[in-house]
């Protein structure tokens, strides 16, 4: 089942690069108290993922925060190694934190995962986004096709800020 809006974010642990290596985040540190904007992609370094949808919200990073975002986070079924090399390569600095969900357990408990194994890249996510305030989805986006990212994009989030 598909998470949705008014829904609780469930409990799980995503990965992020730190200058020491991987180390875990809980969901619960991740969105408890906070407002944060969670958008995922099916891969790093695929075309749409880093020629639109990671540089926009990039781009667009200080103009969320200005509407009370307290974290963007991108989220992608890749390990902590490829998403940390992917951040430095897409020049992300401090203003999205880059998150691993390798085994694909957070995408799966969502319910957006999207099996590309006949491409040769296993089970993904779906391309999307949302607005999460103290753990509840206000706001959810979910593209209907992986080559597109307007629905899921920076802009038609700030849109919704």
């Amino acid at each position: 089942m598909t998470i949705k809006v008014g829904d609780k974010i469930p409990e799980g642990t995503l990965t992020q690069m730190t200058e020491k290596g991987p180390a875990p985040i809980s969901t619960a540190e991740l969105f408890g108290g906070k407002k944060v904007v969670l958008f995922a992609l099916p891969g790093a370094f695929t075309p749409t993922c880093s020629n639109q949808h990671l540089p926009g919200f990039v781009q667009k990073a200080g103009d969320i925060k200005a509407k009370g975002v307290d974290t963007i986070a991108c989220l992608s079924v890749n390990d902590a190694f490829v998403m940390g090399a992917w951040g430095k390569d897409q020049n992300v600095g401090d203003n999205v934190l880059m998150l691993a969900d390798g085994s694909a357990a957070f995408t799966k408990s969502l319910g957006l995962e999207f099996d590309l194994t006949k491409a040769g890249m296993g089970v993904r996510s779906q391309r999307y986004s949302m607005l999460v305030d103290d753990g509840v989805v206000k706001q959810l986006n979910i593209e209907e096709a992986p080559g597109g990212a307007e629905k899921s994009g920076a802009d038609t989030m700030l849109g919704q800020l």
